[in-house]
């Protein structure tokens, strides 16, 4: 943005001045606004040239005085060029703190990104879940390595953060064999945070409105019938993997994310409108309340588990591990049972909302409402990959069809 700047070299007077020599100053402005130097010059007055800002006189003296001032003149220039290049704001008082050396600290990425994940760990548990925090965090690992690797440097200014930047960050990502969403989504986070730097005005505007990337839908993996009475019928040896694989199972029968199941209470589970038990809490990732009407299985699973000495001490409906251990569990037991798809605790998720449910017909809003999704368009997701459902609902058609046109 062009602004409007000038310089002017000056003969300042004091009050008390008689005769001799008088002190130059400087006078730099920029839109209206203007700061004063000493330039440490004097010079007689009737020696001195005010519309030129220069002495008059050929005398060695004199040419002496006239280059010094032109070496002031380009030094004021010099950071004038420097604060546009730099894309910083251009102020009287930012040229004068260059010429003074006073220059202000550039704000940057990494201390940016830091300064974000501290203040959204005081907020977890409040305005924010840890998995959002851990993102941030390995945000934070992906660019510091990225900065080193492409830049040479420990960390990079973020007023010099271009598009450019967020496209050479997105090849980075997807060469480490990072998928798509997830690249996407890091970059989109990393767009939050220099959205922030706008606001403290610490970047003059967001690069991110030009990156191109999106997010592509993805097929959710789900169990058949067939591997839920596969899991349901087996026998374990140890009790630990027998837990572990109700626990899976209470999910695919309720639709609960880990993080809830994890911290479930026998106070989350209460008597419905329909005088049945339900389970209605706030899903700890949206906080959105989520009303589960309970199916028989689920509510065997949950007796089971009445009397468990760990429920007990810590007030749980059931005895969850780790997300880690409970994904290396149920790894176990997948190849226990021969099922070659990778059970994670979110399949048991995608399971209730696709054989549990919507195969089954319930609404696709009755299943977004149980699922507590913000948005009915998350849970069309599940409903993309019915072709059982689909081919079902079309022989229903084909039925109906051959009666009528007989």
């Amino acid at each position: 943005m062009k602004t409007n700047f000038s310089l002017l070299f000056f003969m300042k007077r004091q009050k008390n001045y008689s005769e001799g020599e008088a002190p130059i100053y400087m006078r730099i402005t920029v839109e209206g606004k203007r700061v004063e130097l000493a330039t440490g010059r004097s010079c007689e007055p009737d020696r001195w040239h005010s519309r030129s800002g220069r002495a008059t006189g050929t005398r060695e003296k004199y040419r002496l005085f006239n280059t010094s001032l032109d070496q002031l003149q380009n030094k004021v220039y010099d950071a004038h060029a420097k604060l546009v290049q730099s894309g910083m704001e251009i102020t009287a008082q930012s040229i004068r703190d260059i010429l003074i050396g006073k220059v202000a600290k550039c704000a940057m990425l990494l201390d940016a990104v830091s300064e974000h994940n501290e203040k959204m760990e005081a907020l977890v548990g409040k305005d924010y879940v840890r998995g959002t925090l851990n993102r941030y965090k390995v945000l934070y690992n992906h660019l510091q390595t990225y900065i080193k690797m492409h830049y040479g440097s420990d960390d990079f200014e973020v007023g010099k953060v271009d598009i450019s930047f967020f496209n050479n960050f997105d090849y980075y990502l997807r060469s480490r064999s990072c998928a798509n969403n997830y690249t996407v989504k890091m970059i989109k986070n990393l767009g939050k945070i220099i959205n922030i730097c706008c606001e403290n005005g610490n970047a003059e505007s967001n690069p991110i409105t030009f990156y191109k990337g999106k997010t592509k839908t993805v097929d959710r993996n789900f169990l058949s019938q067939d591997e839920i009475q596969t899991l349901l019928h087996k026998r374990f040896v140890t009790a630990r993997l027998d837990a572990i694989r109700d626990v899976f199972m209470f999910c695919c029968f309720t639709g609960l994310a880990y993080a809830d199941v994890q911290k479930l209470k026998e106070t989350d589970i209460r008597k419905g409108i329909d005088g049945e038990l339900w389970i209605i809490k706030n899903r700890q990732k949206t906080n959105i309340r989520s009303s589960i009407p309970l199916l028989p299985n689920a509510v065997e699973l949950i007796n089971k588990y009445a009397e468990h000495p760990i429920c007990s001490n810590l007030g749980t409906v059931f005895p969850v591990p780790s997300n880690q251990k409970m994904n290396e569990y149920l790894k176990e037991i997948g190849d226990l049972c021969g099922i070659e798809k990778k059970l994670t605790s979110h399949i048991a998720r995608h399971t209730f909302a696709t054989t549990v449910t919507l195969l089954n017909g319930v609404p696709i809003e009755s299943v977004s409402k149980m699922l507590g999704h913000t948005n009915i368009r998350t849970t069309q997701h599940y409903a993309k990959i019915l072709d059982m459902k689909l081919s079902e609902d079309m022989a229903n058609l084909k039925a109906r069809l051959a009666d009528q046109f007989v």
